[in-house]
């Protein structure tokens, strides 16, 4: 359990609600005990005395202590609820906090259907825990020694018989937590699958219809939902075999003490009074004890759950800012690639990019090109830290970007991916994600030079106009141009596309362009523009075409450099444009 007990260093904002709580808690507790004693005193004083006035009084002082303990009670639930409450806000906040400081490699390890169900699921089980800690888990342990120090002071014959059975139950429940918090991690690893796939087919149901895969995603659902179902299962019978074994070992050692106390009250050793308030204590003892019994289930499920929230929390980021990071100013916009090798594993085997050197100029267009996989994303991807080169080092304006603070780096650079992603709200809220004190201006400039304003205008509330969950209203061409639009709205000093046009066609694209280069030319905001493409006419025009190969330079220069000199690039654009002419020739 160290990993539940770590998570409880959460509560410590709410200590002072937690410990009136438990004060609370304490006085239902003491009240509770109070009642077997006044049953004896009604039974024994009362009723074998024939004393009206001695079972009415006692009657009244029991309603009281009745009334007492249910105030106590309201006022436990009320303070529990609410520092279990807060300690999953602020344990959600703290992971939610955490994943914002990962970089891309984190992410790629963590995927997001688990930190999902980290955030949700794993989440809510702790946080009933620490409710149940304020509430069961203090109580039950508040009733026992209460009760077998009630039970000693009734009669010490009987406590005796309960003291024997103590150490049976306390073996059966360290032997059932033994086997049950391996069991509860694996159901937590299955609910993690599950939620996955599930995340996956909701994501992809377009696709799953258009590619007639649905009987296929039926059935891998149905494998996770079935593995999910056989290992609660599991669960639940070593649970079933729990409650009725700790059940039997209690009602053995309650039919113990009525027999020998049943003995002692023939033999005048022992009053009814104090058998019957006996008897209470013995199950004020026990079936708390059956009570925590019963929680071995959620303790080792909590327990999984904080290890697996811990895991988040206690996970350094891939790519950390140094304590003597300074802001990068000034910028100009000159990005050097020092001998670059990079590599998603740890421990930088199997790299994607080898010795990449080069060097772009301010104000320069540098497009790269090559086959999938050949590492044009990894490349791009450097510039602003999402990763950290393995070897070598990319510098921005002279200076490493190791060195200085990401927020600043990333603070020059206006970012545009393949796929383009569009969060809830309207278009005018997704254009000036960046600059949200941007002006209408400003924006309609930012989306005339991604060509998106025509289209936005055309609709019904324009740039009010809400995009649905992940953009799902616009087309793939659309979104590009409004996450284009975005880019360009932060006025960066670098511009990066990653294959951003993809899904426009080639006459908006070549539009597009043209709206660039005179943004370039009129602007000393955008400084050096990087093109990532599949298609080469996205790139005749630039000023440095880099062309990759598994990883490294194959070649580089201008398109008609290219052209005369490298086998690749004369493969790549004889299978895309045969003997047609370059862009300006074409239009």
């Amino acid at each position: 359990m160290k990993s539940l007990r770590r998570m409880f260093s959460f509560v410590k904002p709410y200590r002072v609600q937690a410990i009136i709580a438990m004060i609370l808690l304490l006085g239902m507790v003491g009240a509770d005990l109070l009642v077997p004693r006044l049953t004896q005193r009604i039974i024994d004083r009362g009723i074998a005395a024939h004393d009206m006035h001695v079972i009415a009084t006692t009657a009244l002082i029991m309603v009281g202590v009745a009334l007492l303990s249910a105030l106590f009670s309201i006022g436990n639930t009320i303070l529990s609820v609410r520092v279990g409450q807060g300690f999953a806000a602020d344990v959600r906040s703290s992971i939610v906090h955490k994943v914002q400081t990962f970089s891309f490699g984190n992410l790629d390890r963590l995927r997001t259907g688990k930190l999902l169900v980290r955030t949700t699921s794993d989440v809510n089980m702790v946080q009933s825990i620490v409710a149940m800690s304020l509430r069961i888990l203090t109580r039950a342990p508040a009733w026992i020694v209460g009760s077998i120090v009630m039970l000693v002071i009734t009669s010490k014959r009987l406590s005796l018989v309960m003291m024997g059975f103590l150490p049976l139950i306390a073996i059966l429940i360290l032997l059932f937590m033994r086997k049950a918090q391996p069991m509860f991690l694996s159901v937590q690893r299955a609910l993690d699958r599950l939620n996955g796939v599930l995340q996956e087919n909701l994501a992809g149901m377009r696709l799953i219809k258009a590619f007639v895969r649905v009987a296929h995603e039926k059935e891998r659902f149905s494998e996770a939902n079935t593995e999910l179902m056989l290992k609660n299962i599991r669960v639940m019978q070593l649970m079933a075999l729990l409650i009725p074994t700790m059940l039997l070992t209690i009602n053995l050692g309650v039919v113990a003490a009525v027999w020998f106390g049943g003995v002692s009250v023939i033999n005048k050793s022992l009053t009814v009074g104090q058998l019957v308030a006996s008897i209470n204590y013995m199950n004020f003892a026990l079936f708390p004890i059956l009570m925590l019994a019963g929680m071995i289930g959620p303790l080792s499920a909590a327990d999984a759950s904080s290890a697996r929230i811990l895991e988040v929390l206690d996970s350094e980021a891939d790519v950390k800012e140094k304590s003597n990071a300074r802001p990068l100013e000034n910028v100009t916009g000159r990005v050097e690639f020092d001998d670059v090798s990079f590599s998603y594993s740890r421990d930088g085997q199997d790299s994607v990019l080898k010795g990449i050197s080069f060097v772009a100029e301010p104000g320069e267009t540098v497009a790269i090109l090559g086959a999938t996989g050949s590492g044009k994303s990894s490349l791009i991807h450097l510039i602003p830290r999402f990763y950290d080169v393995s070897a070598g080092a990319v510098r921005i304006d002279g200076i490493d970007v190791r060195e200085v603070t990401l927020t600043s780096l990333r603070a020059h650079i206006g970012l545009a991916l393949q796929e383009a992603v569009l969060f809830g709200g309207t278009i005018r809220d997704n254009i000036c994600y960046g600059r949200p004190q941007a002006s209408d201006a400003e924006m309609i400039a930012a989306a005339t030079a991604a060509q998106a304003h025509a289209f936005i205008a055309s609709l019904p509330d324009g740039y009010d106009t809400r995009v649905g969950e992940r953009g799902v209203t616009l087309s793939g061409g659309e979104k590009q141009r409004i996450a284009i639009a975005r880019a360009l709205l932060v006025r960066p000093k670098i511009l990066i596309l990653d294959d951003s046009t993809s899904a426009v066609d080639v006459e908006t694209e070549a539009l597009l362009q043209d709206a660039l280069d005179a943004l370039i030319a009129r602007s000393k905001n955008v400084a050096t523009r990087f093109i990532v493409a599949q298609r080469i006419s996205t790139v005749l025009l630039a000023d440095k075409i880099i062309v990759l190969d598994r990883g490294e330079i194959a070649a580089i220069g201008t398109h008609k450099e290219l052209l005369a000199t490298s086998p690749i690039y004369q493969e790549i654009y004889r299978s895309q444009l045969g003997n047609g002419g370059d862009r300006d020739a074409q239009r």
